[in-house]
Protein backbone atom coordinates (compact mmCIF):
# COMPACT_ATOMS: atom_id res chain seq x y z
CA UNK A 1 0.00 0.00 0.00
CA UNK A 2 2.82 2.39 0.90
CA UNK A 3 4.57 1.51 -2.33
CA UNK A 4 1.44 2.37 -4.35
CA UNK A 5 0.96 5.63 -2.44
CA UNK A 6 4.59 6.59 -3.10
CA UNK A 7 4.29 5.81 -6.80
CA UNK A 8 1.07 7.78 -7.22
CA UNK A 9 2.44 10.72 -5.22
CA UNK A 10 5.68 10.96 -7.19
CA UNK A 11 3.90 10.61 -10.52
CA UNK A 12 1.36 13.26 -9.47
CA UNK A 13 4.10 15.70 -8.45
CA UNK A 14 5.99 14.99 -11.64
CA UNK A 15 2.94 15.68 -13.79
CA UNK A 16 2.06 18.84 -11.85
CA UNK A 17 5.56 20.31 -12.20
CA UNK A 18 5.55 19.39 -15.89
CA UNK A 19 2.30 21.33 -16.41
CA UNK A 20 3.70 24.35 -14.55
CA UNK A 21 6.88 24.28 -16.63
CA UNK A 22 4.79 23.89 -19.78
CA UNK A 23 2.79 26.96 -18.80
CA UNK A 24 5.89 29.11 -18.38
CA UNK A 25 7.40 27.91 -21.65
CA UNK A 26 4.30 28.41 -23.78
CA UNK A 27 2.38 31.22 -22.09
CA UNK A 28 5.38 33.34 -21.09
CA UNK A 29 8.66 32.58 -22.82
CA UNK A 30 7.24 31.90 -26.28
CA UNK A 31 6.53 35.63 -26.58
CA UNK A 32 10.28 36.29 -26.66
CA UNK A 33 10.80 33.50 -29.19
CA UNK A 34 8.34 35.15 -31.58
CA UNK A 35 9.48 38.72 -30.88
CA UNK A 36 11.18 40.47 -33.79
CA UNK A 37 13.95 42.85 -32.67
CA UNK A 38 14.52 46.16 -34.38
CA UNK A 39 16.65 45.50 -37.47
CA UNK A 40 16.94 48.94 -39.02
CA UNK A 41 19.16 51.39 -37.18
CA UNK A 42 16.86 53.94 -35.49
CA UNK A 43 17.23 57.62 -36.25
CA UNK A 44 19.25 59.35 -33.54
CA UNK A 45 17.07 62.16 -32.19
CA UNK A 46 16.86 62.34 -28.42
CA UNK A 47 19.74 63.73 -26.34
CA UNK A 48 20.94 61.12 -23.83
CA UNK A 49 22.85 61.12 -20.55
CA UNK A 50 24.87 57.94 -19.89
CA UNK A 51 25.47 57.43 -16.16
CA UNK A 52 28.14 55.21 -14.60
CA UNK A 53 28.90 54.83 -10.90
CA UNK A 54 32.49 53.71 -10.28
CA UNK A 55 34.35 52.90 -7.08
CA UNK A 56 38.06 52.04 -7.46
CA UNK A 57 37.57 51.12 -11.12
CA UNK A 58 40.58 52.80 -12.71
CA UNK A 59 41.53 49.72 -14.73
CA UNK A 60 37.99 49.14 -16.01
CA UNK A 61 37.45 52.82 -16.75
CA UNK A 62 40.66 52.98 -18.77
CA UNK A 63 39.54 50.00 -20.86
CA UNK A 64 35.78 50.45 -21.15
CA UNK A 65 35.05 54.16 -20.95
CA UNK A 66 36.52 55.18 -24.36
CA UNK A 67 34.17 52.84 -26.35
CA UNK A 68 31.25 54.49 -24.56
CA UNK A 69 32.58 58.01 -25.11
CA UNK A 70 33.13 57.21 -28.79
CA UNK A 71 29.57 56.07 -29.51
CA UNK A 72 28.22 57.06 -32.92
CA UNK A 73 25.52 59.33 -31.54
CA UNK A 74 25.16 63.08 -32.16
CA UNK A 75 24.03 64.37 -28.78
CA UNK A 76 25.03 62.64 -25.57
CA UNK A 77 27.01 63.13 -22.40
CA UNK A 78 28.68 60.57 -20.16
CA UNK A 79 28.53 61.16 -16.42
CA UNK A 80 30.91 59.16 -14.24
CA UNK A 81 30.27 59.34 -10.52
CA UNK A 82 33.65 58.75 -8.89
CA UNK A 83 32.27 57.09 -5.77
CA UNK A 84 34.79 57.44 -2.93
CA UNK A 85 37.61 55.93 -4.98
CA UNK A 86 41.01 55.57 -3.36
CA UNK A 87 42.85 54.57 -6.55
CA UNK A 88 43.86 56.81 -9.47
CA UNK A 89 40.36 57.08 -10.94
CA UNK A 90 40.30 60.86 -10.48
CA UNK A 91 43.55 61.31 -12.42
CA UNK A 92 42.37 59.08 -15.26
CA UNK A 93 39.03 60.88 -15.51
CA UNK A 94 40.75 64.27 -15.60
CA UNK A 95 42.97 63.00 -18.40
CA UNK A 96 39.99 61.66 -20.37
CA UNK A 97 38.15 64.96 -20.03
CA UNK A 98 40.91 66.62 -22.02
CA UNK A 99 40.06 64.38 -24.98
CA UNK A 100 36.33 63.98 -24.48
CA UNK A 101 34.58 67.25 -23.59
CA UNK A 102 31.23 65.44 -23.23
CA UNK A 103 32.58 63.54 -20.21
CA UNK A 104 31.29 64.96 -16.94
CA UNK A 105 32.71 63.80 -13.59
CA UNK A 106 30.87 63.91 -10.29
CA UNK A 107 33.11 63.20 -7.29
CA UNK A 108 31.62 61.75 -4.13
CA UNK A 109 33.58 61.50 -0.89
CA UNK A 110 32.65 59.19 1.96
CA UNK A 111 31.46 60.76 5.18
CA UNK A 112 33.36 59.43 8.17
CA UNK A 113 30.13 58.59 10.01
CA UNK A 114 27.55 58.01 7.29
CA UNK A 115 28.27 55.29 4.75
CA UNK A 116 26.46 55.46 1.42
CA UNK A 117 26.04 52.98 -1.40
CA UNK A 118 25.57 52.87 -5.14
CA UNK A 119 22.03 54.27 -5.08
CA UNK A 120 23.23 57.51 -3.53
CA UNK A 121 26.01 57.77 -6.13
CA UNK A 122 23.56 57.16 -8.98
CA UNK A 123 21.20 59.77 -7.57
CA UNK A 124 24.02 62.31 -7.72
CA UNK A 125 24.67 61.33 -11.33
CA UNK A 126 20.98 61.66 -12.24
CA UNK A 127 20.79 65.10 -10.64
CA UNK A 128 23.84 66.15 -12.64
CA UNK A 129 22.38 64.85 -15.91
CA UNK A 130 21.53 67.51 -18.48
CA UNK A 131 19.10 65.37 -20.46
CA UNK A 132 15.72 63.72 -19.79
CA UNK A 133 16.63 60.29 -21.13
CA UNK A 134 19.09 58.36 -18.97
CA UNK A 135 21.10 55.29 -19.95
CA UNK A 136 22.91 53.27 -17.29
CA UNK A 137 25.81 50.84 -17.32
CA UNK A 138 28.77 49.85 -15.11
CA UNK A 139 32.49 50.54 -15.29
CA UNK A 140 33.33 46.91 -16.10
CA UNK A 141 31.01 46.87 -19.13
CA UNK A 142 31.79 47.40 -22.78
CA UNK A 143 29.23 48.02 -25.56
CA UNK A 144 29.03 45.53 -28.39
CA UNK A 145 29.05 48.30 -31.02
CA UNK A 146 29.15 52.04 -31.61
CA UNK A 147 25.36 51.95 -31.96
CA UNK A 148 24.53 50.94 -28.39
CA UNK A 149 23.10 54.35 -27.49
CA UNK A 150 21.25 54.62 -30.80
CA UNK A 151 19.34 51.36 -30.34
CA UNK A 152 18.55 51.89 -26.65
CA UNK A 153 17.50 55.53 -27.12
CA UNK A 154 15.47 54.64 -30.19
CA UNK A 155 12.90 52.87 -28.02
CA UNK A 156 12.00 56.19 -26.41
CA UNK A 157 10.54 57.37 -29.71
CA UNK A 158 7.27 55.80 -28.59
CA UNK A 159 5.66 58.57 -26.52
CA UNK A 160 4.56 56.25 -23.67
CA UNK A 161 7.95 54.59 -23.15
CA UNK A 162 9.69 55.55 -19.91
CA UNK A 163 11.78 52.40 -19.28
CA UNK A 164 13.92 50.41 -21.72
CA UNK A 165 15.27 47.01 -20.70
CA UNK A 166 18.47 45.94 -22.44
CA UNK A 167 20.52 42.74 -22.35
CA UNK A 168 23.97 42.34 -20.83
CA UNK A 169 25.62 38.94 -21.39
CA UNK A 170 28.81 37.79 -19.74
CA UNK A 171 31.98 37.28 -21.74
CA UNK A 172 32.67 33.61 -22.43
CA UNK A 173 35.67 31.86 -20.92
CA UNK A 174 36.50 28.16 -20.95
CA UNK A 175 35.40 26.87 -17.55
CA UNK A 176 32.25 25.33 -16.10
CA UNK A 177 31.59 28.12 -13.59
CA UNK A 178 31.53 30.62 -16.45
CA UNK A 179 29.07 28.39 -18.34
CA UNK A 180 26.73 28.29 -15.36
CA UNK A 181 26.93 32.06 -14.82
CA UNK A 182 26.26 32.78 -18.49
CA UNK A 183 23.34 30.35 -18.58
CA UNK A 184 21.83 31.83 -15.41
CA UNK A 185 22.12 35.30 -16.95
CA UNK A 186 20.49 34.00 -20.12
CA UNK A 187 17.60 32.39 -18.23
CA UNK A 188 17.14 35.52 -16.13
CA UNK A 189 16.96 37.57 -19.33
CA UNK A 190 14.45 35.17 -20.86
CA UNK A 191 12.24 35.60 -17.80
CA UNK A 192 12.37 39.39 -17.44
CA UNK A 193 12.27 40.16 -21.17
CA UNK A 194 9.33 37.77 -21.70
CA UNK A 195 7.52 39.29 -18.73
CA UNK A 196 7.96 42.77 -20.19
CA UNK A 197 6.57 41.62 -23.55
CA UNK A 198 3.59 40.15 -21.71
CA UNK A 199 2.89 43.46 -19.97
CA UNK A 200 4.22 42.27 -16.61
CA UNK A 201 7.75 43.74 -16.37
CA UNK A 202 9.32 43.12 -12.99
CA UNK A 203 13.06 43.80 -13.28
CA UNK A 204 15.94 45.07 -15.38
CA UNK A 205 19.72 44.85 -15.33
CA UNK A 206 21.65 47.99 -14.36
CA UNK A 207 24.44 47.12 -16.77
CA UNK A 208 22.09 47.99 -19.65
CA UNK A 209 19.03 49.93 -18.57
CA UNK A 210 17.41 53.21 -19.53
CA UNK A 211 14.64 55.34 -18.07
CA UNK A 212 13.53 58.94 -17.96
CA UNK A 213 14.64 61.51 -15.45
CA UNK A 214 11.05 62.63 -14.86
CA UNK A 215 10.01 59.07 -13.93
CA UNK A 216 12.87 58.85 -11.45
CA UNK A 217 11.88 62.01 -9.60
CA UNK A 218 8.14 61.43 -9.89
CA UNK A 219 8.58 58.10 -8.09
CA UNK A 220 10.98 59.62 -5.53
CA UNK A 221 13.92 57.71 -6.95
CA UNK A 222 15.29 54.96 -4.74
CA UNK A 223 13.64 56.26 -1.56
CA UNK A 224 11.38 53.23 -1.09
CA UNK A 225 14.37 50.85 -0.98
CA UNK A 226 17.36 53.06 -0.15
CA UNK A 227 17.97 50.88 2.92
CA UNK A 228 18.72 47.90 0.62
CA UNK A 229 22.22 47.98 -0.88
CA UNK A 230 21.22 46.27 -4.13
CA UNK A 231 18.18 46.95 -6.26
CA UNK A 232 19.11 50.18 -8.02
CA UNK A 233 18.01 48.41 -11.20
CA UNK A 234 15.52 45.60 -10.49
CA UNK A 235 13.69 47.22 -7.57
CA UNK A 236 13.36 50.50 -9.44
CA UNK A 237 11.86 48.69 -12.44
CA UNK A 238 9.68 46.51 -10.19
CA UNK A 239 8.31 49.63 -8.54
CA UNK A 240 7.72 51.70 -11.69
CA UNK A 241 7.22 49.45 -14.73
CA UNK A 242 3.77 49.14 -16.29
CA UNK A 243 2.41 47.34 -19.32
CA UNK A 244 2.42 50.63 -21.25
CA UNK A 245 5.66 52.35 -20.23
CA UNK A 246 8.23 49.56 -20.68
CA UNK A 247 10.02 48.39 -23.85
CA UNK A 248 12.86 45.97 -24.54
CA UNK A 249 15.87 46.24 -26.87
CA UNK A 250 17.75 43.05 -27.81
CA UNK A 251 19.48 43.87 -31.07
CA UNK A 252 23.04 42.41 -30.87
CA UNK A 253 24.48 45.90 -31.41
CA UNK A 254 22.72 47.00 -28.22
CA UNK A 255 24.29 44.37 -25.95
CA UNK A 256 26.56 45.42 -23.12
CA UNK A 257 29.22 42.81 -22.35
CA UNK A 258 30.87 42.30 -18.98
CA UNK A 259 33.29 39.73 -17.47
CA UNK A 260 31.80 37.12 -15.15
CA UNK A 261 33.11 36.41 -11.68
CA UNK A 262 36.05 34.02 -11.89
CA UNK A 263 35.80 32.52 -8.40
CA UNK A 264 33.08 31.06 -6.21
CA UNK A 265 33.86 33.63 -3.52
CA UNK A 266 33.30 36.56 -5.87
CA UNK A 267 30.15 34.96 -7.25
CA UNK A 268 28.84 34.34 -3.74
CA UNK A 269 29.23 38.00 -2.76
CA UNK A 270 27.60 39.17 -5.98
CA UNK A 271 24.60 36.84 -5.78
CA UNK A 272 24.15 37.55 -2.08
CA UNK A 273 23.57 41.19 -2.98
CA UNK A 274 21.31 40.48 -5.91
CA UNK A 275 19.12 37.83 -4.30
CA UNK A 276 18.48 39.97 -1.23
CA UNK A 277 16.56 42.50 -3.33
CA UNK A 278 14.11 39.85 -4.52
CA UNK A 279 12.37 39.87 -1.15
CA UNK A 280 11.03 43.34 -1.97
CA UNK A 281 9.50 42.46 -5.34
CA UNK A 282 5.76 42.76 -5.68
CA UNK A 283 3.94 39.71 -4.36
CA UNK A 284 2.74 38.52 -7.77
CA UNK A 285 6.30 38.66 -9.10
CA UNK A 286 7.76 36.77 -6.14
CA UNK A 287 5.13 34.06 -6.61
CA UNK A 288 5.76 33.90 -10.37
CA UNK A 289 9.53 33.52 -9.99
CA UNK A 290 9.28 31.10 -7.08
CA UNK A 291 6.83 28.85 -8.93
CA UNK A 292 9.03 28.71 -12.02
CA UNK A 293 12.23 27.97 -10.09
CA UNK A 294 10.73 25.50 -7.60
CA UNK A 295 8.74 23.59 -10.24
CA UNK A 296 11.88 23.24 -12.37
CA UNK A 297 13.95 21.89 -9.49
CA UNK A 298 11.25 19.48 -8.31
CA UNK A 299 10.63 18.30 -11.87
CA UNK A 300 14.24 17.16 -12.21
CA UNK A 301 14.46 15.68 -8.71
CA UNK A 302 11.28 13.64 -9.11
CA UNK A 303 12.32 12.58 -12.62
CA UNK A 304 15.55 11.12 -11.23
CA UNK A 305 13.70 9.54 -8.29
CA UNK A 306 11.22 7.84 -10.61
CA UNK A 307 14.00 6.39 -12.74
CA UNK A 308 15.96 5.17 -9.71
CA UNK A 309 12.85 3.61 -8.11
CA UNK A 310 11.69 2.18 -11.45
CA UNK A 311 8.34 4.02 -11.30
CA UNK A 312 6.87 4.03 -14.82
CA UNK A 313 10.29 4.79 -16.32
CA UNK A 314 9.17 4.82 -19.96
CA UNK A 315 6.22 7.14 -19.28
CA UNK A 316 8.36 9.45 -17.13
CA UNK A 317 11.12 9.51 -19.73
CA UNK A 318 8.56 10.31 -22.42
CA UNK A 319 7.26 13.31 -20.47
CA UNK A 320 10.83 14.49 -19.82
CA UNK A 321 11.69 14.27 -23.53
CA UNK A 322 8.48 16.13 -24.40
CA UNK A 323 9.49 19.03 -22.16
CA UNK A 324 13.04 18.96 -23.47
CA UNK A 325 11.90 19.04 -27.13
CA UNK A 326 9.55 21.94 -26.39
CA UNK A 327 12.41 23.78 -24.68
CA UNK A 328 14.62 23.20 -27.71
CA UNK A 329 11.98 24.56 -30.08
CA UNK A 330 11.34 27.71 -28.06
CA UNK A 331 14.85 28.29 -26.73
CA UNK A 332 16.56 27.78 -30.08
CA UNK A 333 14.91 30.96 -31.36
CA UNK A 334 15.59 32.90 -28.16
CA UNK A 335 19.20 31.76 -27.84
CA UNK A 336 19.84 32.83 -31.42
CA UNK A 337 18.39 36.29 -30.74
CA UNK A 338 20.58 36.62 -27.64
CA UNK A 339 23.75 35.39 -29.41
CA UNK A 340 23.94 32.26 -27.25
CA UNK A 341 23.27 29.49 -29.77
CA UNK A 342 26.23 27.38 -28.60
CA UNK A 343 24.74 27.02 -25.11
CA UNK A 344 21.75 25.16 -26.52
CA UNK A 345 23.92 22.04 -26.87
CA UNK A 346 24.31 21.84 -23.08
CA UNK A 347 20.65 22.48 -22.27
CA UNK A 348 19.66 19.16 -20.60
CA UNK A 349 22.62 19.17 -18.18
CA UNK A 350 23.02 22.87 -17.51
CA UNK A 351 19.27 23.44 -17.08
CA UNK A 352 19.23 21.04 -14.11
CA UNK A 353 22.33 22.65 -12.58
CA UNK A 354 20.70 26.06 -13.09
CA UNK A 355 17.68 25.18 -10.93
CA UNK A 356 19.95 23.96 -8.14
CA UNK A 357 22.02 27.14 -8.51
CA UNK A 358 19.09 29.58 -8.27
CA UNK A 359 17.50 27.65 -5.40
CA UNK A 360 20.69 27.72 -3.34
CA UNK A 361 21.35 31.41 -3.95
CA UNK A 362 17.69 32.24 -3.42
CA UNK A 363 17.91 30.65 0.02
CA UNK A 364 21.14 32.51 0.74
CA UNK A 365 19.54 35.79 -0.31
CA UNK A 366 16.63 35.19 2.03
CA UNK A 367 18.77 34.36 5.05
CA UNK A 368 22.02 36.32 4.72
CA UNK A 369 22.42 40.09 4.75
CA UNK A 370 25.16 41.99 2.97
CA UNK A 371 26.68 45.27 4.09
CA UNK A 372 28.62 46.38 1.03
CA UNK A 373 27.56 47.13 -2.55
CA UNK A 374 30.99 46.37 -3.97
Amino acid sequence: MLDLYLRVTLLGIFLLTFVIQLYYLVAHQRSLATYRPTEELPEAKLPVSVIISARNEVKNLRENLPPILEQDYPNFEVIVVNDCSSDDSDLLLQELQQTYPHLKVVTKTEHIRFKTGKKFALTLGIKAATHEHLLFTDADCSPSSKNWITYMAGKFEHPQTQIVLGYSPYIETKNFLNSIIRFETLKTAINYLSAALNGNAYMGIGRNLAYTKSLFFASKGFAAHMHVLSGDDDLFVNQNATSANTAIEIHPDAFMYTPAKASLGGLFRQKKRHMGAGKLYRGKHRRMLSAEALSGLVFYVVFIACLVLNIEPLWVLGVFIMRWVLQLIIYSKIFKKLAAGAQLWYLPLIDFVYYIYVSVFGLIGALVKTRQWK
